[in-house]
């Protein structure tokens, strides 16, 4: 089982992206997602962006969570 967060896409360079959920802030690898940019939210999962989450869905999902 895999459990992937919702993160948003705050800085990209080169093969990498700083991304934020809440106040946590990391470095991930963004090789599988090339085009990604700023604002984008996307689901990590051990360090990687594995896909494009709707922005909607994405404030939802980190809003489900923060309630837990």
């Amino acid at each position: 089982m895999c459990l992937g967060i919702p993160m948003k896409v705050l800085k990209v360079s080169g093969e990498f992206a700083e991304v934020e959920a809440g106040s946590l802030i990391r470095t991930i690898n963004i090789q599988m997602m090339p085009h990604l940019k700023i604002g984008d939210y996307v689901i990590v999962h051990a360090g990687f962006a594995i896909e494009k989450l709707d922005p909607k869905r994405a404030k939802e999902t980190l809003r489900l969570i923060e309630e837990i």
